[in-house]
């Protein structure tokens, strides 16, 4: 069963950033699909149960930016 978790994103400026946190949370365990909106800073991630949001804001701040909340 897939989960789907949205979350905010600060910091994000350009298509740069938006490739780098796709890359960085696509690659936690268990994550299927990641999508990010630049203009708004959503975070979508899809995966194949729940993980942690700490997993999620380790991998943000992997790639420069930070984890506002999740929605």
């Amino acid at each position: 069963m897939s989960t789907t978790s949205t979350y905010t994103v600060k910091g994000m400026t350009c298509g740069h950033c938006v490739s780098s946190v796709k890359e960085e949370v696509g690659a936690v365990a268990g994550v299927t699909s990641v999508e990010v909106d630049l203009a708004s800073g959503l975070l979508t991630v899809t995966s194949d149960g729940p993980v942690e949001t700490a997993r999620v804001a380790a991998a943000v701040e992997e790639a420069g930016y930070e984890l506002a909340g999740r929605s």
